[in-house]
């Protein structure tokens, strides 16, 4: 009974942190038919939760577009990059408290969508 109940509370816990893994695999296309490749860019978007009307988004590659929308899909933030960087500082007008989604294209086509949580600030 002990070993079952053990195996058991084991599985849960490990079901629940590979529920909480956070990862950014992209898949992109080429000109090709059905060909796709996997890669993994690092992106570092802060300070989360947002509070102070402004965020940041750093990664390896170079962003040319950033798109913020809120969860029923309307658009609050859009910026497009004629010198595509690494490092962009966002600052939005008055965001409501909630959850957003944050999509970023790169310069090279591939698009990332995370999630930020802004916050107001006390």
């Amino acid at each position: 009974m002990k070993r079952s109940l053990f195996f058991i509370l084991v599985s849960i816990f490990t079901v629940h942190l590979q529920a909480q893994k956070d990862t950014t695999d992209i898949i992109t296309k080429s000109g090709e038919i059905g060909y796709s490749s996997k890669s993994n860019i690092n992106i570092n978007i802060y300070p989360v939760p947002v509070r102070d009307d402004y965020f940041t988004i750093k990664s390896d590659k170079e962003v040319s577009f950033v798109k913020i929308t809120n969860i029923i899909g309307q658009d609050i933030y859009r910026a497009q990059y004629s010198n595509p960087e690494t490092l962009n500082k966002i600052i939005l007008d008055n965001p409501r408290r909630g959850m957003y989604l944050v999509t970023i294209v790169f310069s090279d086509g591939v698009r990332v969508v995370k999630k930020i949580m802004i916050e107001k600030s006390e």
